[in-house]
């Protein structure tokens, strides 16, 4: 009787165990590929249900979207300049079936292809593409990755640069390129300057010159603004009239001087 007992204990237990090993429960993130007999049957999920014990086998496929860190690769842009880029990669798996069977492992081969793929479009790219157009070589990358991921059942849904490091020599070189740069816009904006006020100079005497009482209130706005500072100048103004009048007396100074020279010279 305590032989039986023991028997039929151990054939519960075992039933059970494969009772246990039957029940699958899957999250919603989530899809279980079942094989039976080596055979692909199709995907299971998400929730709880059975497979056959010893039969068929699950492998579980994660359809969150992954993040895929590409370390830095040396290439050489088409312009013959060596640099180190570094890019991230978004993608998931839609199809759980093809990523379990096409490929033996779909993390490290989109890690490969995505490497592979950013030196090639790199060296292709010359470096002012690389530094100003960075979003069409993202949408550049993203386009061949995905394509050649694609069998595996791999949506790649965005690839981004995210770094560019330079030679030191080439860092000096543009420094000094958009300090030139910085420095001709300052000419042509100082030369601009002294056209606009070499333009207004001119309207300004035009107008002095048809209405000459402007001149000398011009003058005496420009002695109150002497006499308004703290110094020890003394500024007499002149008429201008006056002015005119002194060369009208030089002017005639002159006439008499020639007259007696002729006078002299007749004599």
């Amino acid at each position: 009787m305590g032989i039986g007992t023991i028997v039929i204990g151990t054939i519960l237990l075992f039933v059970l165990i494969l009772l246990a090993s039957a029940i699958k429960i899957v999250k919603e993130y989530e899809r279980a590929v079942i094989f039976r007999l080596g055979r692909v049957v199709g995907a299971r999920g998400p929730g709880l249900f059975f497979i056959i014990p010893v039969f068929e086998k699950a492998y579980i496929v994660d359809l969150r979207t992954r993040v895929l860190d590409v370390p830095v690769q040396e290439t050489i842009t088409k312009d013959n300049v060596p640099v180190k880029v570094n890019a991230v990669v978004y993608f998931r798996v839609v199809d759980p079936v093809r990523a379990v069977t096409q490929v033996a492992n779909y993390i490290m081969a989109t890690s490969q292809i995505a490497q592979t793929t950013l030196r090639s479009v790199i060296g292709q790219a010359h470096l002012d593409e690389l530094l100003s157009e960075r979003e069409k070589l993202n949408m550049e990358l993203q386009k061949i990755i995905d394509e050649a991921t694609d069998p595996w059942g791999i949506k790649v849904s965005t690839v981004e640069i995210k770094d560019v490091e330079l030679p030191a020599g080439m860092q000096r070189a543009m420094a000094k390129q958009a300090e030139a740069e910085r420095e001709r816009r300052a000419r042509i904006t100082l030369a601009e300057a002294e056209r606009q006020a070499a333009e207004k100079l001119r309207d300004a005497a035009e107008i002095v010159s048809q209405h000459p009482m402007a001149l000398q209130l011009r003058t005496l706005q420009t002695i109150s603004d002497v006499a308004s500072d703290k110094s020890n100048v003394i500024v007499l103004p002149l008429p201008m009239e006056m002015l005119k009048l002194f060369k009208s007396f030089a002017d005639a100074g002159e006439v008499i001087k020639k007259l007696a020279e002729e006078k002299e010279t007749s004599e």
